[in-house]
């Protein structure tokens, strides 16, 4: 089901904010010259949502007035489809860059997202969010401590 960037920015909308950082994850067609035709995504989301929840709970302490929203698309995504939504809310605006860049950079080293580039030659199974190394969805955990 596509992601409705606006829902995910209204979670985080509230009086005492005064900057809202939007980070917005696409699927591009091209990565290092290679063309994508289409992705798809897997989750353990059980464990995803859990890992999520401890993003949000880091953002807090390191950003206290801080309040964030995830949402991560699964299933099959054509090329520009929103794959991530990230939406931070703070006092100022300062606070709402960083959190959202940690959030994205949090989420790529630990949540469990198995991602399946479906190229114009064939297909790979990323086991990492980091593209760093290959792993099939129940095979490998992805993005572990």
């Amino acid at each position: 089901m596509p992601i409705d960037s606006g829902e995910v920015i209204n979670k985080v909308v509230r009086p005492e904010a005064g900057a809202v950082s939007t980070f917005i994850g696409i699927a591009r067609e091209f990565t290092k010259g290679k063309r994508t035709l289409f992705l798809e995504y897997e989750a353990y989301v059980p464990m995803a949502e859990k890992k999520l929840a401890e993003i949000g709970k880091e953002i807090n302490e390191r950003w206290p007035d801080a309040k964030t929203a995830i949402a991560h698309r699964v299933g099959r995504l054509d090329i520009s489809d929103i794959a991530v939504v990230i939406a931070v809310s703070t006092p100022h605006r300062a606070d709402a860059f960083e959190a959202s860049r940690y959030a994205i950079e949090r989420i790529k080293e630990m949540v469990p997202i198995w991602k399946r580039e479906n190229w114009e030659d064939g297909t790979e199974w990323l086991g990492d969010q980091l593209e760093k190394v290959a792993g099939e969805p129940g095979k490998e955990s992805a993005g572990s401590d």
